[in-house]
């Protein structure tokens, strides 16, 4: 009597189930570079944090995040722009070699940003500029080939466009444009920005019109977090940055409020003052 009820290795099958459950998906891997150890930290607990992700390893410099890609071949690495000894620009040509590159930094000037990509960066995020979800979902997308900028980043970039446009009557500027400063595979498109454009200094019924104060993505952050009755330490802390840092910032959010302490800057912000 034929035996149906095992497979060729001589196992029993479950007449409901005659094939064996196909094996989970492995979790994408991913390398995270920033001498800041406070920002490592958080992007390692807030990557780890998701079913699907976990960081291999950390590095405090460009240095080591080759070593650590070379060891461990993620999937993904977030690389910031400045750090000491050999910094992220550096080490990018290296490193795409081996995994895709996100660029993470605080660092959004235009040079540094078309450089990035020119050196082959699978996107770029600039702090301040996008939330945890949107930070996940541009590190799942890098590993398929979809790049994600953050507003500033996508200024540089639609710069760099048009001028590229400027210089040649038979270009033209798409949802999904091809040039030089475009990493292999990426795909941009009007969708991906607006998902990664922050709702800020906006004005809607019944709330206070702030753009008139001209503040930054970061310093609207900041100031939110004063309004909150945060102190520089706690806002430090929660933006991944420094207390000397969280102090440039409130000087320059008091100089755009006209504004010489926290209590006036907050009673501007809510439209009190």
């Amino acid at each position: 009597m034929p035996d149906d009820e095992t497979n060729r290795n001589g196992h029993p099958l479950h007449p409901l189930h005659p094939f064996p459950p196909p094996a989970p998906a492995a979790a994408l891997r991913v390398v995270v570079a920033d001498d800041n150890p406070v920002v490592r930290a958080g992007l390692t607990a807030l990557l780890s944090g998701r079913p699907d992700i976990t960081v291999v390893a950390e590095a405090a410099d460009g240095r080591q995040a080759c070593e650590a890609a070379q060891q461990h071949r993620p999937d993904v690495v977030l690389l910031d722009v400045r750090m000491p000894g050999v910094d992220g620009l550096s080490a990018l040509p290296y490193l795409v070699g081996i995994a895709p590159v996100m660029m993470l930094t605080y660092s959004g000037e235009s040079e540094i940003v078309r450089e990035a990509l020119r050196r082959g960066a699978g996107g770029y995020l600039v702090h301040g500029e996008f939330t945890a979800d949107q930070l996940v979902t541009a590190v799942r997308d890098v590993r398929q080939g979809r790049a994600h900028f953050t507003p500033t980043a996508a200024d540089a970039l639609l710069a760099q466009l048009r001028e590229q446009g400027r210089g040649s009557a038979s270009a033209h500027v798409t949802g999904r444009p091809n040039s030089p400063v475009s990493p292999p595979d990426s795909r941009i498109s009007a969708q991906t920005l607006s998902q990664l454009q922050p709702n800020v200094g906006q004005s809607s019924s019944g709330t206070p019109d702030r753009s008139r104060f001209q503040l930054s993505t970061r310093e609207v952050e900041i100031m939110d977090h004063i309004a909150s009755g945060m102190n520089n330490q706690q806002i430090a802390a929660t933006c991944f940055i420094s207390e000397k840092t969280v102090k440039n910032h409130i000087n320059r959010i008091f100089a755009k409020l006209h504004s010489a302490n926290r209590s006036e800057a907050t009673a501007k912000w809510l439209g009190l003052g």
